[in-house]
């Protein structure tokens, strides 16, 4: 199978943790027969230093015209003093717009083999297994008017919370259609009791929810959510909720694996490209150290294969690699507890594509015995 893939490494480690997704889909298309076709275009900081734009049209088109975006992390404090239209984040929050992506897919999984690595005790986050759908479109981050302003003469600030129904409709849709194929139940965090925008988020939920009898349906506030993360996570399966609540949650909903650097996510588009990134930031104060986690970006792209390409076979076998390999005590620095080897960027790279390409040896062997 051939598909064309865009690569926005962006800044900091983002350039770091592409480079070693990009060698594993390298040694998955090596091995089970595919042609992937990397082009690369810029964004955030560099784009901004290159072009005068934190999304250049040039990487809009490019990443228009492919199969699949891989997009590493944007940011920095060298940009902190830029206007708000020029910050790197406004090339993610734009992009996010261009390629219509509404929905994003953060999965949360346990580790056995890195339960030292949590701050929480081994019997509250083992077996954890649950997904946050984050909306994208809207709320406080694309919400107009906001800037700063005056009022009875005094200086003041506005952001505006901006929902359509529809929005809502869309990502509780797939939210109920995840948990219906997963353990069923869908826990809808919201804060209801403050925000009108949280009433209409819950009315639309409890609507949805009538189509889809098999799953349960719990509402929860956001605040208690943010402690229930905590307190009891097994309790969760999909977990869905509006744009900023889920930002922070996901965030929070790190610790759990012992690391930022270990959590993937998707953004789903309604149509065009799909888009795959980790969670982590651009980590300026690691950045061009090679010690950086890659295992969030090398797990994205198993994503990517799973869910824009099909290809549920060769996605296994990179996280099927990514737990061999942690299983053998390879880890890098911020997974790094006990007697454990810590490796380089590079390092778990090649030890990640060296355990892919074991799994090929041991299915030829058996082949002779069979």
């Amino acid at each position: 199978m051939r598909r064309k893939i865009t690569v926005l490494p962006g800044d900091g480690i983002g350039k770091e943790v592409t480079r070693g997704a990009v060698e594993i889909l390298e040694t998955v298309a090596e091995r089970y027969g595919h042609e992937f076709e990397f082009q690369y275009g810029e964004i955030g900081g560099q784009a901004i230093d290159n072009t005068g734009s934190p999304l250049p049209e040039q990487t809009i088109e490019t990443c228009k015209n492919s199969d699949a975006v891989l997009l590493g992390a944007v940011g920095g404090p060298k940009w902190d003093n830029q206007p708000s239209h020029l910050r790197p984040e406004r090339g993610l929050l734009k992009i996010r717009k261009e390629l219509n992506l509404y929905a994003n897919l953060r999965p949360i999984s346990y580790y056995s083999s890195l339960s030292e690595s949590s701050p929480l005790r081994k019997e509250i986050i083992e077996e954890v297994d649950f997904v946050i759908v984050r909306e994208l479109t809207g709320g406080l981050y694309f919400g107009k008017p906001s800037e700063r302003t005056t009022h009875d003469g005094k200086e003041a600030v506005v952001d505006t919370l901006f929902y359509q129904k529809d929005e809502m409709q869309r990502i509780i849709e797939l939210a109920f259609e995840l948990a219906s194929k997963r353990r069923k139940k869908v826990t809808s965090v919201d804060k209801a009791n403050v925000l009108e925008s949280s009433r209409l988020w819950r009315e639309t939920a409890e609507e949805i929810a009538e189509r889809y009898p098999e799953v349960e349906l719990e509402h929860m506030l956001v605040d208690n959510a943010a402690m229930q993360l905590i307190r009891n996570p097994r309790q969760f399966d999909v977990v869905v909720t509006e744009n900023m609540f889920g930002d922070i949650l996901s965030d929070e909903a790190s610790v759990l694996t012992g690391s930022l650097g270990m959590l993937p996510s998707a953004s789903i588009s309604t149509q065009g490209p799909n888009l795959y990134e980790p969670i982590h930031g651009s980590a300026p104060d690691i950045a061009g150290k090679n010690i950086a986690n890659p295992i969030a970006a090398i797990l994205s792209a198993a994503s990517m294969l799973r869910l824009s390409f099909g290809m549920e076979v060769e996605a296994e076998a990179i996280e099927k690699a990514v737990g061999e390999t942690l299983d053998s005590g390879s880890r890098t620095g911020d997974i790094a507890e006990g007697q454990v080897r810590t490796l380089t960027t590079t390092e778990m790279v090649a030890e990640i594509k060296g355990a892919i390409l074991d799994q090929e040896a041991i299915t030829h062997i058996m082949g002779a015995y069979t």
